[in-house]
Formats: structure tokens, C-alpha cells, sequence
């Protein structure tokens, strides 16, 4: 399984995703251009001591993401989603795709594969969740339905 942070903007967000990632063993590709400096104190503070832990690839575009891993299966988390995530049955091989806090994916990669498109249920008035707690929340869920492999 696989965790791709599309232009992530928020240095501590893309650090604790990489501890969760670290913690769950799952890849994390970060698709560039990143809105941070790969150096930033704020992504190294917040991935704690668990950089060792995680397999971290950086992409120069979604393009070159996409050709390098063309036997995955895309899951597009947005606002804009048609199912919830839980209605949803993963995959080992999936890549679990995520936006930018503040602009979310963007219309060309919605439309790549709509029926993939998935979301996570809220009140309405709510304009979305934390990037980190959202991977978090759909990340696990994709392990519980394979009984978290390889974790204790």
C-alpha cells in the first residue's frame, strides 16, 4: 500500500504523515513541487526519529508517479468524492492519493478515474478535515480490511 501526498504545502502535516507511514509500512511518494524545503525543521521535528523507518520517494509530477507504478490502483481522496471510503474494499497494492491543505486535488486527477474518488463523511459545513488525520483515518481502515499485515 502506498501513500501519495500530491503537492503537500504544510511541512508538519507531510512529518507526521511520514510517522504514520513509518508505523504502518507504507510507502509515502510526495509529489513535488513540495510548499516546503525538504530541510525544514518543522517536517523533522514532527517525523520525530522515525525517518529510518520510512520509504520516502519524491516525484517530479503525478505523471512520472503514475508510470512508474501503472499496476496500482488510484483511490482519490477529495471532498468531492461520490462513496465513502469505508464503502470501499482495499487493496494491497493500492495508492491512497491526497491533496494540498488548501486546494485540495486537483480537477484533472478527479477526473482521471471518478468512480475512485472517495471521501470521508462530515457535516457539511465543515470544509474538510487535517491532511494528516485524513490519511490516518483511510489509511487504517485499508489495513483493518487486510488485518493489518505485517503489524502487532
Amino acid at each position: 500500500m502506498h501513500i501519495v501526498l500530491y503537492e503537500p504545502e504544510i511541512p508538519q502535516n507531510t512529518g507526521n504523515i511520514a510517522r504514520l507511514c513509518a508505523a504502518a509500512q507504507v510507502g509515502l511518494h510526495l509529489i513535488e513541487p513540495l510548499g516546503f524545503f525538504w530541510d525544514d525543521q518543522r517536517l523533522k521535528r514532527a517525523g520525530l526519529d522515525y525517518w529510518e523507518l520510512v520509504n520516502i520517494k519524491r516525484h517530479l509530477n503525478f505523471e512520472t508517479y503514475r508510470s512508474l507504478y501503472p499496476e496500482q490502483r488510484l483511490l482519490y481522496a477529495s471532498t468531492k468524492g461520490r462513496r465513502f471510503y469505508s464503502e470501499v474494499n482495499f487493496a494491497a497494492n493500492d495508492s491512497l492519493v491526497f491533496g494540498p491543505e488548501t486546494r485540495g486535488l486537483p480537477p484533472e486527477i478527479l477526473s482521471l478515474n471518478p468512480e475512485h474518488n472517495i471521501k470521508i463523511p462530515m457535516y457539511q459545513e465543515a470544509r474538510s478535515l487535517n491532511l494528516a488525520n485524513s490519511v490516518g483515518i483511510i489509511l487504517y481502515e485499508a489495513l483493518r480490511q487486510q488485518s493489518f499485515p505485517g503489524l502487532t
